[in-house]
């Protein structure tokens, strides 16, 4: 797991979008797993102004959402696949079909679930995941407890989830109560995985899946095992790390040839 400590969202966007960038322009064809929440906003912001300005062409990738709240109607504006739309893939090349999220309104869960892991081996897997993090450590909707093998499945959500959650939308009340998630099992299929934490809130959170034990009750502590992890802080997410000043050096001194 590589730890990368910046000044803030601008530069983590930055960086996070030059991995992307030299991913598409080395395998055009590549498969981006896409993340929801306010933290990724400023990657798809750069990715979009590099696509605008620069011309970066998603036309032949793919990209496939981490999750999906179940119970909400389609077109929902804030179902996951709606945000994704709006937030990113409407604003590049990608083709709207290569465009998939689980179905949080299909009638047989379970075969929803199968379908969508199927869907991702047949695009020959994630190549590059993008992640948030929760406030209590969960990555997708893989709250505390998930099995480190789960798949895509449904899940029932905590309530502070829910209640960090709420700000989009109108009252907690109407926040879903279960979603459809892929598995800390699936993730950790992906081939490159960039996590991003921002702000003080998250310290605690990042303290414990970066420095503290492997275990379920942290379930991005999984990303240990990850043959390639990139962690991406600004100051405030790593102000309870132990080693920060290691992870500054080790970055400062990087050989260029390593990439992110």
């Amino acid at each position: 797991m590589e730890v990368v400590i910046l000044n803030g969202s601008k530069q983590i966007a930055r960086l996070a979008a030059d991995a992307a960038e030299d991913l598409l322009r080395r395998k055009p064809d590549a498969v981006l797993g896409l993340a929801t929440g306010s933290t990724p906003l400023p990657v798809y912001d750069e990715l979009a102004a590099r696509h605008e300005r620069d011309g970066l062409d998603f036309s032949r990738a793919s990209g496939f959402a981490l999750d999906e709240y179940v119970g909400l109607p389609p077109g929902h504006p804030e179902s996951y696949r709606e945000v994704v739309r709006r937030e990113f893939t409407n604003r590049v090349n990608i083709r709207p079909e290569n465009v998939h999220g689980p179905d949080g309104a299909a009638a047989d869960i379970p075969g929803a679930c199968r379908a969508y892991e199927e869907a991702i081996a047949a695009a020959g897997g994630v190549d590059l995941q993008i992640l948030g993090v929760g406030t209590d450590g969960h990555i997708a909707f893989n709250e505390p407890g998930s099995s480190f093998a789960s798949r895509t499945r449904i899940k029932s959500l905590l309530e502070q989830t829910r209640r960090d959650n709420a700000r989009f939308f109108s009252s907690l009340a109407d926040v879903p109560h279960h979603v459809l998630t892929q598995g800390l099992g699936t993730i950790m299929d992906a081939r490159h995985v960039i996590l991003l934490a921002t702000g003080a809130q998250k310290a605690q959170a990042v303290r414990d899946f970066v420095e503290g034990p492997v275990a379920a009750i942290c379930p991005a502590s999984i990303l240990q095992f990850h043959p390639h992890a990139t962690v991406l802080l600004d100051e405030a997410a790593a102000s309870a790390l132990k080693l920060a000043d290691f992870y500054r050096h080790t970055y400062d001194h990087k050989p260029s040839w390593q990439g992110i």
